[in-house]
C-alpha cells in the first residue's frame, strides 16, 4: 500500500459527452444556449463565442477578468462571456480540468441563480481520465489581501478549504459563518445550490446600470427592508455559502487547482480577482517543479506545530504560534500566528465585531521572542530547552491598529540584551507588511521543570 501511494499519478478528467444548457443571462437578459465539450489535456477551460465571427475563444484566465460589475466577466479581444463565476465553480467542483463551452450570447445563462443547473447538466455528460498528470498550485507560503475590512489568505494544506465571514446590517443575513473543504461531494450538497441574492432597495439603482435585466424571485434571492422575499431560502446560511461558491469560481481563473486554506472575510468579486491574482504572482510566475507537476513545492517550516509544543509550554487555548519560519538561536525569530473567526476569544471580544484582544496580540510577540532562546535540534533530542522564560516586562508598547479574523500576524523578534538569568527581546508584529504593535520585552530565566 506504501508503494502504490508514492507511486500514484492523478489524472486530469474532462467530460465523456457533449451536453447542452440554455436561459436567461441574469443581466444582460439575453436567451443563451451554452454547449458544453471534452477538451484536450492542459487544455483548461476556453469559452467560445460562437454567436461572433470567427468564433473568438476566450481563455478562462484571471488576466482576462475585465469588469466585476455584481459578478466577473472575461474577455478578450473586444468579445466577452459575462457572469462566468457560477459555471466555473461547477467545473471545479465536479473535478473537471478541461472543457470547451460554446456560447451563442454574451452572458452565462443564469438558471436559479446557483450553480445547481450546471452541476446537474455535466454530470450527464459523465467524466474520463484522460491521460496526463494533474497540476496542482501547492501553497508552501502564505499568500494574502487586505483592503479596508475585507482580508483573504491563503494557507498551506492538503486539500482545497474555503473558510468565509460575511457582515451585513440587515436582520435577514447579519454575520454568517462557513467552512468547507471542497471535493465533489459536499460541492454538490453544500455549495451548489446556494442562489446569488441582492437587496430590493439596490433593484433600480442595478437597473439604471443596465444591470439585472433577466433577474427575478426565480433567479435570485431578494431581500427586502425588513424580510426575505422568496418563499424559503436552501440552507440557514445560504448567503454566505453563496459567496464561498462566487470566490470558488473566481479562484479558477488561475487555471490550476489549488491545495490551500482560504480564508475570506468580507470579500466579493472585485477583491476576489485582486487576490487570485497575488497567488498567481507568487506561484505561476516561478518554475514547475519537478515530479507530480505542482507549481512551488512545500517547504518545511523552521518549526512546524509539533515542535514549538516541545519548546513552549503553552497549550489551547493560549497556544498563539503556529509557525515559526526561520530563527537563529539567541539572536532571532520570525513566527505566524493565523486569526480565524474560530478563535475561542471572538465569542466575547466581540460577537459583533470581533477585534483581537491587544493583550492576546501582546503575547503571541511574547512566545515568538520565547523561541529566540531555543538551541536548536540538541534541545528537541533532549525533550526541550533548559530554560523557561517568563514575562517580567514591557517597554515602549504600541498598538497601531486592530487584528481581525482573516489577518496574519508575522512577528519578528530580536534579542537586545541578555544575561545567565534574564534577556531583554525587541518585537514588531506586522500584518500585509504594515506594523500592528511592538514592544521591547524583559523575560526572567528559570530551569525547565521538565
Amino acid at each position: 500500500m506504501r508503494n502504490w501511494k508514492h507511486n500514484y499519478v492523478e489524472k486530469q478528467k474532462t467530460i465523456a459527452d457533449e451536453v447542452s444548457f440554455s436561459g436567461i443571462g441574469l443581466h444582460t437578459g439575453s436567451l443563451t444556449t451554452m454547449t458544453f465539450k471534452p477538451a484536450s489535456p492542459d487544455s483548461g477551460v476556453t469559452f467560445y463565442r460562437v454567436d461572433l465571427p470567427q468564433r473568438p475563444a476566450i481563455q478562462a484566465d484571471i488576466d482576462h477578468v475585465v469588469d466585476v460589475s455584481r459578478g466577473t466577466t472575461i474577455g478578450l479581444n473586444g468579445a466577452k462571456v459575462h457572469t462566468v463565476e457560477h459555471v466555473l465553480a461547477a467545473i471545479y467542483g465536479l473535478d473537471i480540468d478541461n472543457i470547451g463551452i460554446e456560447l451563442d450570447g454574451p452572458e452565462i445563462p443564469n438558471g436559479d441563480g446557483s450553480a445547481y443547473p450546471f452541476m446537474q447538466t455535466l454530470k450527464k455528460a459523465g467524466l474520463v481520465e484522460q491521460d496526463a498528470e494533474r497540476k496542482y498550485i501547492r501553497i508552501a507560503e502564505p499568500v494574502y489581501y487586505r483592503l479596508d475590512d475585507v482580508t483573504l489568505s491563503i494557507l498551506p494544506a492538503d486539500d482545497l478549504r474555503i473558510t468565509m465571514t460575511i457582515a451585513y446590517d440587515h436582520v435577514a443575513i447579519g454575520t454568517q459563518y462557513a467552512s468547507l473543504t471542497i471535493t465533489p461531494d459536499t460541492f454538490e450538497k453544500e455549495l451548489a445550490p446556494a442562489r446569488t441574492f441582492c437587496f430590493l432597495r439596490e433593484v433600480k439603482m442595478l437597473q439604471e446600470q443596465g444591470l439585472i435585466k433577466g433577474g427575478s424571485l426565480e433567479s435570485a434571492v431578494v431581500i427586502g427592508d425588513e424580510s426575505i422575499l422568496n418563499d424559503h431560502l436552501r440552507f440557514p446560511d445560504e448567503f454566505v455559502r453563496h459567496k464561498m461558491l462566487d470566490l470558488l469560481g473566481d479562484m479558477h481563473l488561475l487555471g490550476r487547482r489549488i491545495k490551500g486554506h482560504v480564508i475570506s472575510v468580507k470579500s466579493g468579486h472585485a477583491k476576489n480577482v485582486m487576490f487570485s491574482k497575488q497567488i498567481k504572482k507568487a506561484y505561476l510566475n516561478g518554475h514547475a517543479a519537478p515530479g507530480d507537476g505542482a507549481l512551488a513545492p512545500p517547504k518545511p517550516p523552521a518549526l512546524d506545530v509539533s515542535k514549538i509544543m516541545k519548546i513552549l509550554p503553552h497549550r489551547f487555548p493560549l497556544l498563539l504560534v503556529d509557525r515559526v519560519l526561520s530563527f537563529v538561536p539567541h539572536q532571532r525569530a520570525v513566527g505566524i500566528k493565523n486569526v480565524t473567526v474560530n478563535e475561542p476569544f471572538f465569542q466575547g471580544h466581540w460577537p459583533r465585531v470581533p477585534v483581537m484582544p491587544g493583550v492576546l496580540l501582546i503575547e503571541v510577540m511574547a512566545q515568538v521572542s520565547s523561541v529566540v532562546l531555543f538551541d536548536g535540534q540538541t534541545d528537541l533530542d533532549n525533550g526541550g530547552p533548559p530554560q523557561v522564560a517568563f514575562l517580567m516586562g514591557i517597554d515602549r508598547a504600541k498598538l497601531c491598529r486592530s487584528v481581525v479574523p482573516g489577518d496574519q500576524i508575522v512577528v519578528e523578534a530580536e534579542m537586545v540584551g541578555s544575561r545567565d538569568n534574564a534577556c531583554k527581546i525587541k518585537a514588531v508584529a506586522r500584518i500585509d507588511g504594515s506594523v500592528v504593535a511592538e514592544a521591547e520585552m524583559l523575560f526572567g530565566l528559570m530551569n525547565n521543570p521538565q
